[in-house]
């Protein structure tokens, strides 16, 4: 029979830590880190190498002594998403190990990106280091990079009053008493729903009321998918209705019908609320309805 395989548990561990000495060249990369800053070393060639290193990858040849500072902000030339941190991770939550290109450097270094999400992040994005409040000479003195802010999210409120004029005073005055009040025009003798004071066509004034009925025919109108408080249902119509006597249209909803069976040259009349319920505003008319009449060609 063959014999159990024999096996032994190492554990390799320096409870102290393990001491190195970084050297010219990657001591003062980790001091400006320190600082808060970001240098590079430049090679023989010219080229800025970041992180720095003692000799140039390419020829091999020793780096110059000329430190040069760099970024901070840098642009990701290659990334991959890490879904599941684990705990030797630097962020406990979803993120990046992306290679980034700071700008001024010729090479680029390795580093973790907070973007929110994998969509956020693409090659040529631009990142910006977050730097530790407290740091000690260390690559973890940058906690992470962050995408460039290109947009912010403000909450916008706004309070105002609206003061009514004269002529839309008078209309919901008699909207309030259950009628609708029109004015027509002394010269050009067109009757217009609201009541306004003054002709739009001729600029004439305006005296005579009228009050119209409450009834008329829908010459245009429009489905609405989307809710709103004041409709009946959902879908709704909201329709351009020019009631009997009126030269112009009034805009309104219109109910106790299905969305697809309005139709233009219908004829409606207005639904009111209660006339204890009534006051100065067009709430008081539900909506319009279908008054069973036949069509009317427009």
């Amino acid at each position: 029979m063959p014999s159990e395989p024999l096996v032994a548990e190492h554990v390799l561990e320096f409870p102290g830590g393990y001491a190195r000495t970084t050297g010219p060249v990657i001591g003062r990369f980790l001091t400006e880190l320190r600082g808060g800053r970001i240098v590079g070393v430049r090679t023989a060639e010219g080229k800025v190498l970041v992180p720095p290193l003692e000799y140039d990858p390419a020829s091999g040849e020793a780096v110059t002594e000329e430190f040069v500072e760099v970024g901070p902000a840098g642009t990701v030339t290659a990334w991959a998403w890490v879904a599941e941190p684990r705990d030797s991770h630097p962020l406990d939550r979803p993120f990046a190990w992306a290679t980034i290109k700071l700008d001024g450097a010729d090479t680029a270094l390795v580093h973790a990106v907070d973007a929110g999400n994998a969509k956020a992040l693409r090659i040529g994005s631009r990142v910006w280091p977050v730097w530790r409040s407290e740091r000690t000479g260390h690559i973890t003195d940058i906690s992470y990079f962050a995408p460039e802010v290109t947009k912010i999210v403000s909450p916008v409120r706004a309070e105002y009053r609206l003061q009514v004029g004269g002529s839309l005073l008078t209309f919901l005055e008699g909207v309030e008493r259950g009628v609708f009040l029109g004015g027509r025009c002394p010269s050009c003798e067109k009757v217009y729903v609201p009541y306004r004071v003054f002709c739009p066509a001729c600029g004439g004034p305006i005296a005579d009321q009228l009050e119209l009925p409450d009834t008329g025919t829908i010459t245009t109108y429009a489905i609405n998918n989307l809710p709103d408080p004041r409709a009946p249902e959902v879908p709704f119509v909201s329709a351009y209705i020019l009631l009997d006597g009126a030269d112009i249209p009034m805009i309104a909803l219109v109910g106790s019908v299905p969305a697809h069976e309005v139709r233009q040259g219908m004829r409606v009349r207005a639904e009111w609320v209660p006339e204890g319920e009534r006051t100065k505003s067009m709430s008081n008319v539900r909506w319009f309805a279908p008054t069973g009449e036949p069509d009317v060609e427009l």
